[in-house]
């Protein structure tokens, strides 16, 4: 829903990009986005989820930097935008796997049961617009769906703030990614087949 949005942000964008830009290059914050999950992996298992959170949040900005810095610098391109998919993919995968260090209870099914559900879901709601793409099903890029990277992104944040306190909430979280994001893929998956996005 956020990446349908996207307009209303580009004033916040201009402002973002312009600043971040004296600095590093998009892709150099695609890649420190990496680094900023291994940090966010290294505290979830020491314990340590304050700091971790603020690894993650930091991770999450970046994310909105990258491309924020890549049209203000008028280097956006079709192998960055691949480069930064792809980076996104281990950013999320990283930040997930974090999830099985946590003392998380069972409910219905073991937490690491779910953890792979929200995986799953969300690598499909990327490869649904992919495989769509690749199979020249899709002219336009798809960017509809129930939730997106964005939202995905604010939920694995809070699951880690309500960790603080009671890990119960935190698989609650989790529980809600799993089932979102896999309905965002069949979702994704229908719009491709009926071509429903043009």
């Amino acid at each position: 829903m956020l990446s349908e949005k996207r307009e209303q942000f580009k004033k916040l964008e201009a402002i973002v990009g312009d600043f971040f830009s004296k600095f590093l290059t998009a892709n150099q914050y695609s890649g420190l986005a990496i680094l900023m999950a291994l940090f966010f992996l290294k505290f979830i298992i020491s314990g340590n989820l304050k700091v971790a959170l603020i690894f993650l949040i930091t991770t999450s900005f970046l994310d909105f930097v990258d491309g924020a810095v890549a049209r203000k610098t008028n280097t956006a391109s079709n192998k960055g935008a691949y480069l930064d998919t792809i980076l996104d993919r281990y950013v999320e995968a990283i930040v997930l796997f974090s999830f099985l260090f946590l003392p998380l209870p069972k409910l219905l099914f073991p937490s690491y049961v779910w953890i792979l559900f929200t995986l799953l879901g969300s690598f499909m709601t990327t490869y649904a617009k992919a495989a769509g793409k690749e199979k020249e099903i899709l002219k336009t890029e798809l960017k509809k769906g129930l939730i997106g990277r964005g939202e995905r992104m604010i939920l694995e944040s809070l699951a880690i703030l309500f960790g603080i306190f009671n890990f119960n909430w935190t698989l609650f979280c989790i529980i809600i990614l799993a089932i979102l994001s896999n309905i965002t893929a069949f979702q994704r998956i229908y719009l491709v087949l009926n071509n429903e996005n043009i």
